[in-house]
């Protein structure tokens, strides 16, 4: 006779296990190193591991070697696969609960704007254009801000002209900014797109919420306008999946 488990979904059977279950809860916030994740979840590496693979097999978590140290690996929860899953595993026990995964623009309530700071090494790709998409998602509900820890002289062509193409949006006169213009200010969260940019972001005032994607650099390979448009989209991903996040103060979010 069939098991309860064995009828289950694949998505069902890998969140179900209770260490399972905090990593991707770990990760639905950030990307995070195997030995972060150690400390995160108080249980010895060999067995985070364990668990780390058989989310990778299921497709729900990838990992990227670190541009700051190649002997480390960021994972990353990949949240529309998870959305996806989740609405199969609802349609499989019932029809009415497979619940369409794309979920619409949260409405951010008056008051003190929410403030996010993206950062990268030059400020010149990565967050800029996540100043840009996050900026056009929340219509000026949302402060935001970008910086890098050693800006280039200027936004690079192929990031202007896929804001531009893409998604119909102007940052010809944008320049980069050192992080140095920024420390001053108070921000609800502080992401870092750059494994470097990561390691060395200083402390701003009020104890914002650190986060981190670990992407990386298009111009690194010299990549033209696919990796340019590619790393927008995956950018475009992650803000939407942070937009919930901004509706409430990031201090009543999980520390």
């Amino acid at each position: 006779m069939e098991s309860p488990e064995e009828g289950a979904p694949a998505f069902v059977q890998l969140a179900a296990h209770p260490l399972r279950w905090r990593l991707l809860s770990e990760l639905a916030t950030s990307d995070y190193r195997v030995r972060e994740l150690v400390d995160l979840v108080g249980q010895p590496q060999n067995l985070v591991s364990y668990h780390l693979r058989l989310l990778r097999g299921g497709g729900l978590v990838t990992a990227r070697r670190s541009s700051f140290d190649a002997r480390d690996s960021y994972y990353h929860l990949d949240l529309e696969r998870c959305a996806d899953a989740l609405a199969a595993a609802g349609a499989a026990l019932h029809p009415a609960l497979g619940l369409d995964p794309a979920s619409p623009v949260p409405h951010i309530a008056s008051g003190p704007r929410p403030a996010v700071l993206f950062t990268c090494t030059g400020n010149s790709a990565r967050s800029p254009i996540a100043e840009a998409l996050l900026g056009r998602r929340t219509g000026g509900h949302v402060e935001v801000a970008s910086a890098g820890s050693h800006p280039k002289q200027r936004l690079h062509p192929w990031a202007v002209r896929v804001l531009r193409e893409g998604h119909g949006i102007d940052v010809t006169d944008r320049r980069p900014r050192h992080l140095d213009t920024v420390t001053g200010r108070r921000f609800d969260y502080v992401i870092s797109l750059c494994d470097k940019v990561r390691e060395v972001c200083p402390d701003l005032p009020g104890g914002p919420r650190r986060v981190h994607w670990s992407m990386p650099d298009p111009a690194a390979s010299g990549g033209g306008e696919s990796t340019f448009v590619r790393t927008a989209a995956e950018i475009d991903t992650r803000i939407r999946h942070l937009l919930p996040q901004l509706v409430r103060p990031s201090r009543e979010a999980k520390p």
